[in-house]
């Protein structure tokens, strides 16, 4: 069983042995002791704060019961751009016409942006390969719904997601290699991890004029918003929640923004507060529920059918209340796992 909690500063040892295995364009996390530390020092600081932080790093683990060790990561980045600039390119579309000559062309255009400076965003989403199994994929990136739909005033209306862009087996990103090494002269890997640490060399050396797209190389014109094959059941998964393309890509590897409003998010808006009964006789639920604590600093959150509901009552036995930090008579979020109308198990 997974179980979804807050980082803590015991953590450090998991949370690194993790970041080691995230790969080239896995920006938010990366096999840095100094990033590992800032990480756990920033989400601690975030759930233990009694009032919201405009910038505050919601970092989530998830920790495999059985044994004992975690095997993934979520996070909510309550507002980004307010310490260090948030960049990306708005794809549009830019329109050249003569009667005249009768010539009349639509042409691709990225323009570079920092338009949702302040909003919140999905990040940090990695999961064991071992451990992608069953229901924890869902459990770990829909967990953050649950959150954030019992705290609504620590994020902002606007929710987004930035997917992993393509890369070749090497980690080369075509994109890069037809656009950003003509202004940087580095290797995607190197200024994909440059860029967690300092966002200033973006902005001096980016053109900051529009880019057509048909003056890159066809390799590049062909990744703009597509999604890493490694990272496309994420999406899927969140599109399934209501998150669409938003017409925004990285400036990296041109990998798709996806965005929705907080209130139109599937697992915010269905989720429900339930009283806890504690009982050891338990007739299983048929669909499998996300269920959490509801509590900040110590959110607990899992998937499971062993729940039972009789009207606002959520029966559930000892070990599962326990689990939860949950006690009879507390209150409980729930909300179903699956949308029943763009998901099958």
């Amino acid at each position: 069983m997974l179980l979804i909690r807050p980082i803590t500063a015991s953590d450090r040892q998991g949370l690194a042995e993790l970041a080691k295995q995230t790969g080239t364009g896995f920006t938010s996390m990366q096999d840095d002791p100094k990033r590992i530390d800032q990480m756990i020092e920033d989400g601690c600081a975030a759930f233990e704060s009694d009032t919201p932080l405009e910038d505050g790093y919601y970092l989530f683990v998830a920790e495999d019961l059985e044994q004992q060790a975690l095997v993934g990561t979520c996070a909510v980045q309550a507002g980004v751009g307010l310490q260090d600039p948030f960049y990306s390119y708005h794809l549009d579309t830019t329109v050249h016409a003569s009667r005249e000559l009768d010539v009349y062309s639509k042409v691709q255009t990225l323009s570079l942006s920092n338009f949702h400076t302040g909003c919140t965003e999905l990040c940090t989403l990695f999961l064991l390969p071992e451990s992608r199994k069953g229901y924890n994929g869902h459990l770990l990136s829909k967990s953050r719904f649950l959150f954030m739909g019992q705290n609504q005033e620590r994020f902002d209306s606007t929710v987004i997601a930035e997917m992993r862009g393509f890369s070749d087996e090497e980690g080369s990103s075509p994109f890069w290699e037809g656009l950003g090494r003509h202004f940087f002269n580095l290797d995607f890997a190197i200024a994909d991890k440059l860029s967690m640490h300092d966002k200033v060399f973006i902005a001096e050396l980016m053109p900051k004029n529009p880019i057509y797209t048909n003056l890159l190389p066809e390799e590049a014109q062909e990744v703009i918003g597509h999604t890493h094959p490694h990272t496309l059941p994420a999406r899927k998964l969140l599109e399934s929640e209501g998150f669409r393309f938003n017409h925004y890509v990285d400036i990296f590897d041109a990998g798709p923004m996806l965005e929705s409003q907080v209130r139109d998010i599937r697992a915010v808006r269905e989720q429900r507060l339930a009283t806890v009964k504690v009982a050891e006789d338990i007739t299983p639920s048929e669909i499998p529920y996300l269920v959490s604590n509801g509590k900040v600093k110590h959110f607990r959150a899992l998937a499971t059918k062993a729940i039972q509901f009789d009207g606002n009552t959520i029966i559930m036995d000892t070990k599962l209340a326990d689990t939860l930090q949950l006690k009879e008579g507390d209150s409980a979020p729930f909300v179903p796992l699956f949308n029943a109308l763009a998901e099958q198990e």
